[in-house]
């Protein structure tokens, strides 16, 4: 198991937890990891359903500026790993539940985008702040959660949404504590692995084909804008005032 994360199944429900400190980055080899890893439970005849969590401050912050930072070139495997994360997630067999809390930030919202059901605490707060990193990516994901202004004004400015705030539009199934966040997203895994595992792997699949437009794709397309981003000197300038604490110079 790969350090970044674990898991583990009982009674059908294949529990799989991110716990990176201090705010759950990952970089592209652990990106890679995880999304075998939700492959492997997918195709587990064991598994009838995902519940993916974390520990920690937050749910996630996406990828690791700080390799990025020291080692642009990794932005291929980065862009890579992702792709197959959110993949694996939106394409399992079986459907995905994802309980977040805290931040909920780049990879985090891809995550939480390409899941079926999202379970979060009152303190989760959802933001894309792809502009301010020098990349692009997670809208196609972003826009499963929000309508398309909406979208286009959280990307632009990266501003962050409450849970509380974005329950208006509809993603969130139950809005809870941060103390019921766990015990709620298994409930609602128990009640989905108590079904006939062949029909819901039949629904997930039929309803994955009557959705809109093909979320892989529209995520390719964004990813082509990330290594263009990646070719100009504003988006070094980004990652190199992340790393080092203080506001990017235009």
């Amino acid at each position: 198991m790969n350090s970044a994360f674990t898991s583990q199944i009982d009674a059908g429900i294949a529990e799989l937890v991110i716990a990176k400190p201090p705010v759950n980055a990952l970089d592209s080899r652990e990106w890679q990891a995880l999304a075998e890893h939700l492959d492997a439970l997918g195709a587990n005849p064991e598994v009838r359903v995902i519940v993916i969590r974390a520990e920690g401050r937050g749910f996630c912050a996406g990828v690791d500026i700080k390799e990025l930072d020291a080692h642009p070139e990794r932005i291929v495997a980065v862009n890579a790993g992702n792709y197959a994360t959110f993949k694996a997630v939106h394409r399992s067999p079986v459907p995905v539940i994802v309980a977040v809390h805290g931040f909920v930030l780049g990879g985090g919202i891809g995550i939480t985008g390409a899941a079926d059901i999202v379970v979060a605490s009152e303190c989760a707060t959802f933001a894309l702040p792809e502009v301010d990193r020098g990349a692009m990516g997670g809208g196609a994901h972003l826009q499963r959660l929000f309508p398309v202004q909406k979208v286009r004004y959280l990307f632009f400015t990266g501003a962050t949404i409450g849970a509380p705030e974005a329950m208006q539009y509809g993603f969130i199934e139950r809005l809870v504590s941060k103390a019921q966040l766990r015990e709620t997203a298994l409930e609602i895994a128990a009640r989905i692995a108590e079904k006939s595992p062949q029909m819901i792997r039949i629904a997930k699949e039929a309803l994955n084909g009557i959705e809109d437009g093909n979320l892989e794709d529209k995520y390719r397309w964004e990813q082509g804008f990330t290594l263009q981003a990646y070719s100009s000197p504003d988006s070094a300038e980004t990652r190199r005032a992340f790393v080092e604490k203080r506001d990017a110079k235009f």
